[in-house]
């Protein structure tokens, strides 16, 4: 006989319940794989490998030890051959979660003009206040100053003449880069939703996650509290970067910890819902 789990539900029913959370997660990812060309064969993979990555995790944090084939499969629901095949496969790297030295730049860039208008344009080169300096303070000297500079410009989020860089943006946003666009999607997203995911699961103490709504209002108003979350947004953003700007160089270059603090909006008229596909009728073959 089935027993209740710690919540007082029935193990189907957490399934059930999990997989409707999965459902309206997943939603916008499959229309974004569908309007990129994405098909189902690469989302399987996706999920087949993702799964034994996370199972793998899991074992470890547990029991100390990498989990076995048997193991996986148990865990999974994958058969052994699926894993084994799994596996043996030469991955695609994963991209990297850091922040690029372009991103590190303007948010010191944008920190200071905020502070001080006037440095909004900069020279290029020489000593501060200059572009080189900020991007030596950004990126701890590790890229040149020149490059930083040719993406920026590349992402219309600068400009360069007669020797000077003017600052054309009011925040890390490459929407001219599809690639970075997407690394943004991913990294925002995901850490949005480890903190909700670490919140159901009963993380102590609770990671911040919350959110206001309602429904029922019109297209304008739900515009004008849009607007209203930007600028307010606006102020904090720049009080928190400058908190973890004074963090950060207060700590070594190998410290670990991370932290991601961010804000969304989003607003749509209700659509009608759209009928499904009806499935193609059968014929019925008559012997005669």
């Amino acid at each position: 006989m089935p027993t209740r789990e710690a919540s007082g539900a029935l193990p189907g029913e957490q399934a059930s319940w999990t997989l409707a959370a999965c459902a309206r997660v997943m939603r916008p990812v499959v229309r974004l794989a569908l309007a990129l060309g994405v098909k189902h064969p690469q989302l399987q993979r996706l999920l087949r490998d993702l799964l034994l990555d996370e199972a793998q995790s899991v074992w470890f944090a547990d029991k100390g030890t990498a989990p076995s084939i048997s193991q996986l499969s148990v865990t999974t629901g994958l058969n052994r051959k699926v894993i084994t095949s799994s596996v043996r496969e030469t991955r695609a790297p994963v991209l990297d979660r850091e922040m690029s030295a372009a991103a590190k730049v303007l948010t010191l860039w944008l920190q200071m003009s905020t502070n001080d208008p006037a440095l909004q344009n900069l020279a290029i080169a020489g000593d501060a206040p200059s572009f080189e300096n900020i991007a030596r303070l950004a990126s701890r000297g590790n890229v040149h100053h020149r490059a930083i500079l040719d993406e920026l410009v590349r992402l219309n989020m600068a400009s360069e003449e007669d020797g000077r860089a003017q600052l054309n943006a009011t925040a890390f946003v490459p929407s001219s880069d599809l690639k970075g666009m997407l690394g943004f999607l991913g990294d925002n997203t995901g850490d949005h939703l480890l903190a909700a995911v670490a919140n159901t699961l009963g993380a102590q103490p609770a990671l911040l996650e919350r959110s206001v709504f309602v429904s029922g209002i019109s297209a304008a108003d739900c515009e004008r509290i849009h607007q209203l979350a930007r600028e307010r947004w606006g102020g904090l953003h720049h009080e928190l970067t400058q908190e973890m700007r004074r963090a950060f160089d207060a700590e070594k270059s190998d410290t670990a910890g991370r932290i991601r603090v961010g804000i969304y909006a989003y607003y749509a008229v209700a659509a009608p819902r759209i009928a499904p596909v009806a499935a193609p009728s059968k014929r019925v073959r008559r012997k005669t």
